[in-house]
This record gives structure tokens, sequence and C-alpha cells, in this order.
């Protein structure tokens, strides 16, 4: 590999989820790009840290852009599929999402990768930052650059470029925000100093042997509260039994995340030591989370009598410390850009019964600046009981699932930096909106909106923090390679024949007709009865079988079953997942 690039159009710093999406996608738009990653994986969270059982954007309205491209090409790529369990619709292997990435990078001719870097120093001349050094193959590199993209998991390089940033908790003074502490209780109680940040967590990996469903009651040991189960992880179980802890995260070839937040691996002390300057204290801090990681594991094995044992799911060329050990942790919360506008908790809180879309982002002059969809419920780790948020969840396809909400341009880019924007986590958001806007799909998403951002700025010799936002929402939703939604329409999955002219319309504020249902069929034919439960819920029976719960993540099929009459037969296509346990129905006949 040849380290010899002076300067670049586009510079991305970090291998995180968005980082690697920015790359790709200002590469495609034109850019001469430079990708640069501290590891020899791409992809953060997607891969490099094991969680691959992605969270949101599961409805087929909301799987657009690359985070649908990712999700179609590891159906492709997984023979046995990607239901596995019952965190997630989607279960793959990290070798699976690695290969997808490292072949779409390699594929692209105005993208260069350079992994193992170390970041050394951003060079700034007042609101622009000018070049970036990083130490690579031995070698100190300066590289010159237009528009530089912070796609790191923690934003590594907003304390080198000297960019505004915030860093832990926001009292409910600053923005009203109703699941924020009060300013009193931040300065008062210790917590808020001792858990800066929320949990990451190292995530390790097991291999079930058998079928735990088939194994018989003493080894399957669904007790609340195992007795094997040594402290402090007894309690990891109780809510649910350790069958369902074991399938939680449960992967293609029966390999497990194990990511468990209920006194499970997340890991809670001492996070400032990830933040400063010392590598001898963060080491020492990751070896404690790859320990107690190792420890949960050990539990579980004794727990199962070597039922789950580790997993080989990392290969050694990914610079991890074990094959079953996470090359990185799991960052769900580092440090928050300062950006021309800020995403808060009230932005992704439902609005009304009827539409249930968080509060949609305009400038002044009431134009949209919607650049990606999420649709996550907010969700806090933090040690001890659950943080109690507003709600934001509904009841839709016979599950429960986040409400949507809209991701302004203005959350990544610098206030004070004119050609920085961030595609990761480290976006413009208050800490209690972070719960919800961490998540792979709008990660990979947001990252896909920077890098079009950054070619766009390129092609027209515009700062990003002037482009038009208008012009990137109509690139995004035109993309030749992954055409994503900007704004959020619960009736129009991604395969929809009108599905572009849909978007256009919706973002010129016109009145839209009920969309057509169209259904994208897949999984194999069943036969039999469809029955309402009274909490919003189906169940699915067939002659002289249990029933099971039923979902659908297809607008269609959802409008089908709020329609059902539970005395006529049914013809469903769908895929069954035991773990679940349900019956994920794509069409009805």
């Amino acid at each position: 590999m040849a380290f010899n690039i002076d300067a670049v159009d586009v510079l991305v710093w970090g291998g995180g989820t968005g980082g690697v999406a920015a790359a790709l996608q200002a590469a495609r738009g034109g850019a001469s790009t430079l990708l640069l990653t501290p590891g020899s994986w791409l992809g953060g969270m997607v891969s490099a840290a094991g969680v691959c059982c992605p969270d949101g954007n599961e409805l087929t309205p909301w799987q657009t852009g690359l985070w649908g491209a990712f999700l179609r090409e590891l159906e492709r790529r997984e023979p046995e599929g990607l239901d596995h369990n019952w965190v997630s619709c989607f279960g793959y292997r990290p070798t699976t999402a690695e290969c997808v990435l490292q072949d779409w990078v390699h594929n692209e001719s105005r993208l260069q990768w350079w992994p193992e870097c170390s970041l050394k120093e951003v060079e700034r001349q007042g609101a622009r930052i000018q070049a970036v050094q990083v130490a690579v193959a031995n070698q100190r590199q300066r590289i010159a650059c237009e528009v530089v993209i912070d796609g790191s998991d923690r934003g590594d390089l907003l304390p080198l470029a000297g960019a505004a940033f915030r860093f832990g908790w926001e009292d409910q003074e600053q923005w009203d925000e109703p699941s924020a502490p009060s300013r009193q209780r931040l300065q008062s109680d210790p917590f808020f100093r001792n858990q800066p940040v929320q949990s990451p967590t190292w995530v390790v990996m097991g291999q079930l042997q058998g079928n735990p469903l088939a194994w018989p009651e003493p080894e399957r040991n669904d007790d609340p509260s195992p007795a094997r189960l040594p402290a402090p992880f007894k309690q990891a179980c109780s809510a649910f039994g350790l069958t369902k802890t074991l399938t939680y995260g449960r992967l293609p070839t029966g390999l497990v995340m194990l990511n468990w937040p209920l006194h499970g691996n997340d890991w809670h002390q001492r996070l400032e030591r990830a933040f400063g300057t010392d590598a001898q204290a963060e080491a020492l801090l990751f070896n404690e989370m790859q320990q107690h990681s190792l420890h949960f594991a050990e539990a579980l094995r004794d727990a199962t009598d070597g039922r789950l044992s580790l997993g080989r799911a990392f290969p050694s060329d990914s610079g991890c410390p074990s094959p079953w050990l996470a090359p990185m942790p799991y960052w769900r919360e580092g440090r928050r850009m300062v950006g021309l506008s800020t995403v808060i908790e009230q932005h992704l809180l439902p609005q009304d019964s009827d539409h249930l879309v968080g509060k949609p982002p305009m400038d002044d002059s009431g134009t949209l600046q919607a650049i990606a969809i999420g649709n996550y419920a907010n969700d806090h780790h933090y040690p001890g009981e659950d943080w109690p948020l507003a709600p934001k969840s509904c009841r839709w396809g016979g599950r429960w699932t986040g409400t949507p909400f809209s991701i302004p341009y203005g959350a990544l880019v610098s206030a004070d930096i004119d050609n920085l924007l961030a595609a990761d986590k480290a976006f413009s958001t208050s800490h209690m909106a972070n719960g919800a806007t961490r998540l792979q799909p709008l990660i990979l998403n947001v990252g896909q909106a920077a890098g079009m951002a950054a070619a766009l700025a390129v092609e027209t010799a515009t700062q990003p923090s002037a482009l038009s936002v208008r012009a990137l929402q109509m690139r995004l939703i035109n993309d030749a390679h992954a055409p994503s939604a900007v704004v959020p329409l619960w009736d129009t999955p991604w395969h929809h024949t009108q599905w572009r002219q849909r978007q256009i319309r919706a973002l010129d504020r016109h009145q839209l007709e009920p969309a057509s249902l169209q259904t994208h069929r897949a999984g194999a034919i069943w036969q039999g009865w469809i029955h309402r439960d009274d909490q919003g819920g189906f169940r699915f029976e067939q002659k002289g079988q249990e029933s099971i719960p039923l979902i659908t993540l297809e607008p269609a099929v959802h409008d089908s079953l709020e329609q059902i009459d539970a005395s006529r037969s049914v013809t469903l296509d769908g895929i069954r997942n035991p773990w679940g346990p349900w019956l994920r129905v794509t069409s009805v006949n």
C-alpha cells in the first residue's frame, strides 16, 4: 500500500459505521477521498465492535440509503438468513459485515483507505481545517484537504481541531427536555460525575452447542435466577431466564453476541479514561472491560454445563485480542460536536397519535432540513435501574417499534469550523437525544449524508456550512447506489414504485394521498388463521398446532392485519423465527 498522498478533496478520520459510510458516499459523489482508521477493520459497531443485531429502522419504510443497501447485501451473503434472535429482526456474523464494507471500499476508485493510523495533529487556520497529520507505517504524513469528516465513535478529531463539543449531561433547564435531570440534581448527585456518558460494552462472542429450545429442562435452566450464575451476574437473567438471555443476540451458525445490558457486560467504571491523553490509562480500561466480558461469558458457560462456549468470530487479521473478543468496544456515546443545530429530545418525540412523527426540522423560512431518518425508541445504559425516559414507541405490525424522527443537516456541521462535518455518533445532539440517535442504521445514513454533503461542497466550491440543503436532499433521494429517504412516510416502503416521487412531494410539503399498497414477498407459504390479542398483537394458528406471535415490517401487511377477519383462513408468505418467537409476514394473499 502506498502512503504518498499529499492532498485530497475529502479526508475522513475514524472507521466507525458513519465514517465508512461517509467515505463511500464522498467517493461515489466524485470527490477524491482518504479514509483513515485506527484499526484494521472497518465499520465500527456494525462489525469491528461486534454489535451484529442492529436496532432501529427495521420497518421497510425506514430501510433506505446505505442502511437498506447494507441490509440487503447481508441477506444475500448469509445462507441461513438474518432472523435468528429476539432483540432484532436481523442478525449476521461480523465477518460477513466486514466483507461487505471492504468490498464496497475497494470498489471505489476515488477512495483510498489507510488502516492502522494514529491521529497526531489537525492544522487549522481561522474557521477552516487546512490539513491533518497522522502516523502510519512508521511514517508521519501530512494530508491537505478541502473537507474533513470525523467518522469516529468517540469524536476523536474534535479536541485536536479545537472544535466546540459537548461531553456528559445537560440539565433540564438548558433545553427543557422532559427526561433530563434538574440542574440542582446534576450538580449535587455524584452519579452524573461518575457516569458522564452511556456505558459501553466490550462484545464477546459465544457459541451455542445445539438448540437451546431442545435442551432438556435441567440444562435449559429457565429459572429466572439460575443458581449457578455467580455474582455479579446472577441478576442478568432475572427478567427473561437463561434461555432468553442466550438467544437475545443469536447469530447465524449459532454464534451469540453477548452484549447484555441488565447486570451483564456493560462497563460503568471510570469511563473518563477513554477520553483523555493517557494511553496507559486507556489500555488499563480496555483490559478491565475485556476481562469483565470474558467473566460474563464464563459464568454463562458454567450455568449451561458448557452448552455455551466461547465462539470464534474474529480472525487474527482483525486486530482483536482473541477470536471471541471484538477488536474494539461498543461505544454508545462520546464527545458530541456543537453543530449549527442540535437535536434534542423533543425533536424525537411523537407529535400526535395519528402520524406519530417527530417534529420535522425546519429553518426560519419553513423549509425542511431533514437529511436522515431514525426511529429507535430512546434507550440509555447506566448502572442501576433504567433511566426514566419520555415514551416514543407505538404498536405497529404486531410489535413495538420506535416512532420516526428526522435529523437536520445543521446537526452534522460544526458551528465554528466551516469545513468540518460529523458522520458518526459525534454529530450534534443532546445527551438525552443520543439514546435514540446512536444506533447502527441511522448512523449509516447520517454518514451517507455527511459524505454526500462533502462531495457536493467540493463540486460546487462551497463550504459545507453554506451548502444548499435542498440540493443535498435531492442527491440523497436520487442516489444511484442507495437512495435515501429524508421524510418519514409510514405507508411507503423502500421498494414502492412511487418511492422517489412521494419523497419529493413530501419534501415540497404537498398533501399526499395514501400510498398504493405494495408488498415485497419473501419466505415460505403458510396457511391458517390470524387472531388479534387485546394488546395490539396478532397470533397465527394452524390446525392442531400451538399459535405463535405474528409480526410484519411491511405497511401493506400491517394494513391487512388491521382489517383481518379471524373467521377466514388466510395464506401468508413469511419467515419463522423460533427465537423471537414469531412469524414475520411479508405478504397476505
